[in-house]
């Protein structure tokens, strides 16, 4: 049998995808020893059990000075960034999209600025933006949807152009408005994109998000890591690193699996 044709069975994928994860927490373990048995006071690598005691503290006790325990604060303050970013630009994209694609005269004045806009490095426009927006909330939101809107724009203007032409005539043939043949033929077919966008976009979302906190902020996930990073508090800042992975891994799988109940039809045909 050929190896392209050998799919693994339900155990052996488990293991299969457990397998690079294993490896990585075996190769960190065996230099963090390496590196502690060279020099006990080495901050670079703590020791895994290091790491455990410092997420369960970071987890579960209070700050002395506000009562609060700061990793929650500072993943409900970046996930509030993150959920309102991405959702607005979700938003924009889908209309966007939908237009550029269905409607000529739209898509004839704004493609070109859309490919153009989407060439620009969002991170450089931050002064910028802190500048026009000031320093609080909003310019953090604005920097994740300058980020990743034009690219999910791009996609879905494309996805809207690859549906078959004989389905836009057969609805105008049938009195289909321009409105009805957005909403009843285009729609159903482009929101499984924009799903897939919104995963696709979430590891720059992150990256665009840390950036800004790093940069202004008082509370939020990369506002904590690069504070304590002056410090060398390893320790911390791989448990906040861990701790980002895994709510992105959450928020991917949540998407994941309301694209697969939502979309059932999607997955038949592949």
């Amino acid at each position: 049998m050929r190896l392209i044709n050998r799919i693994p069975s339900r155990r052996s994928g488990i293991m299969l995808a457990a397998l690079p994860f294993i490896a990585v927490m075996i190769a960190y373990a065996i230099s963090s020893d390496i590196r502690l048995t060279a020099n006990p006071n080495d901050k670079l690598l703590p020791a895994p059990a290091t790491i455990l005691d410092t997420a369960i503290r970071l987890f579960t006790e209070a700050d002395r000075r506000s009562g609060d325990i700061l990793l929650w604060q500072d993943t409900w303050a970046s996930l509030q960034r993150l959920l309102l970013g991405v959702g607005i630009s979700a938003a924009i994209s889908l209309l966007a999209g939908m237009a550029i694609g269905l409607l000529p005269l739209v898509r004839s004045g704004f493609s070109s600025f859309v490919a153009v806009v989407s060439m620009v490095p969002p991170l450089a426009l931050l002064p910028i933006l802190f500048i026009v927006f000031g320093l609080g909330e909003l310019s953090k939101v604005v920097l994740i949807i300058v980020g990743i809107t034009p690219f999910m724009i791009r996609d879905l203007s494309q996805r809207v152009l690859d549906i078959p032409t004989e389905q836009l005539i057969k609805a105008q043939t049938i009195g289909g408005s321009s409105l009805v043949i957005a909403l009843r033929v285009t729609l159903p077919q482009i929101l499984p994109r924009l799903i897939a966008n919104v995963r696709l976009s979430l590891g720059s979302a992150w990256l665009f998000l840390i950036a800004a906190e790093a940069v202004a902020s008082d509370v939020g996930l990369g506002y904590r890591i690069f504070l304590v990073r002056r410090y060398l508090a390893m320790d911390i800042i791989l448990t906040y690193v861990i701790w980002i992975t895994l709510l992105a891994f959450l928020i991917d799988w949540a998407l994941k699996t309301l694209s697969r109940r939502a979309f059932p039809w999607l997955e038949a045909g592949l």
